[in-house]
C-alpha cells in the first residue's frame, strides 16, 4: 500500500494562553496542502522494518514507528516494512511529521480491516502529536485548544496560486513556544477568516512571526519580497520557517 501524506498551511495562529499541564491554547486554521506531500509505503512482512530516504529525519524517533507501536499494542496487527520518501521540508511549520504519522494509522486499519471511525483514529492520532488528528480528514478545519478540537470550515483557495519560500532554517517548536507571550486577540480568528482574503494582510495574524523575525529578519525580508511579488496574503506556516504567498490565478 502507498499513501501520500500532505503539507497543510495555517491561516493565522493565536497563542492564547499556557494550560496548566503545559500544553498552550491556541487557535488556528489549518488548510492542507496536497501538491506538497511525502510517500509512505507499507507491505505486510515477517519482521518489522522502518527505512527513509529524501530529506533526512531528525531526531532518532520516528512517527510512522510510533503509529504502529500504538495499534499493534491495541489491536496485535501483523509486522510491516515501510519506507518513507521524506519531500515535505521538515521543522518548517508544514506538518509533514504530524501528516506522516496521521496517514501511517489510515492505511494500518485499512490494510489489517481494523475498521476504527474517524473520530476513533483521530483519537489515536492525538497521542502522536496534536497536529495529527487533522490529517484524518485531511479538509479545512478551525482548529482551538491544542489542536483536537476541530470544525469544518467553508473555505477554498483553489482558485489561487500558492508560493512557498523555503529557507534553510530548522525553527524547533519546543523553542518557539518557550519564547512566545500568550494573549487573546481582539478579535476571533473565526470571524476574521470569513473576511475577504484581499483583507487578512492587515486582520490575519501568526503569533510566531513576532519571535521568529526578530531572531532571523531575513525571514520578514522574504514576507516581504512575497508581497512585493503580487500576493495577497502572505504568512508564516506554524511556527516557521517556511514562508508562503497566495497570488491571483
Amino acid at each position: 500500500m502507498i499513501v501520500y501524506p500532505n503539507a497543510k498551511i495555517n491561516i493565522g495562529l493565536n497563542v492564547l494562553e499556557k494550560r496548566a499541564d503545559g500544553y498552550h491554547q491556541l487557535s488556528s486554521v489549518f488548510y492542507p496542502i496536497k501538491e506538497l506531500r511525502d510517500i509512505l509505503e507499507i507491505l505486510p512482512a515477517k519482521d518489522f522494518s522502518f527505512s527513509s530516504s529524501g530529506i533526512a529525519i531528525i531526531g532518532n524517533s520516528n512517527i510512522c514507528t510510533k503509529a504502529f507501536d500504538l495499534l499493534k499494542s491495541d489491536f496485535g496487527i501483523g509486522n510491516v516494512s515501510m519506507h518513507l520518501h521524506k519531500q515535505i521540508p521538515v521543522g518548517a511549520g508544514l506538518g509533514g511529521g504530524s501528516a506522516d504519522g496521521a496517514f501511517a494509522l489510515k492505511a494500518f486499519n485499512e490494510l489489517f480491516n481494523i475498521r476504527l471511525s474517524n473520530i476513533e483514529l483521530e483519537k489515536y492520532a492525538l497521542q502522536l502529536g496534536a497536529d495529527c488528528p487533522f490529517f484524518i480528514e485531511n479538509s479545512p478545519k478551525y482548529i482551538t485548544g491544542i489542536g483536537e478540537e476541530m470544525t469544518n470550515i467553508d473555505l477554498n483557495l483553489s482558485a489561487y496560486k500558492l508560493k512557498f519560500i523555503l529557507p534553510d532554517l530548522h525553527i524547533s517548536t519546543l523553542e518557539a513556544y518557550r519564547d512566545i507571550t500568550p494573549q487573546w486577540p481582539k478579535k476571533n480568528l473565526l470571524d476574521l477568516i470569513n473576511q475577504p482574503i484581499v483583507d487578512w494582510k492587515k486582520i490575519v495574524k501568526n503569533d510566531f512571526e513576532i519571535i521568529a523575525f526578530k531572531k532571523y529578519p531575513y525571514l520578514r525580508e522574504m514576507k516581504e519580497k512575497l508581497y512585493t511579488d503580487g500576493a495577497i496574503y502572505a504568512s508564516m506556516s506554524g511556527s516557521g520557517s517556511v514562508l508562503y504567498g497566495l497570488f491571483n490565478g
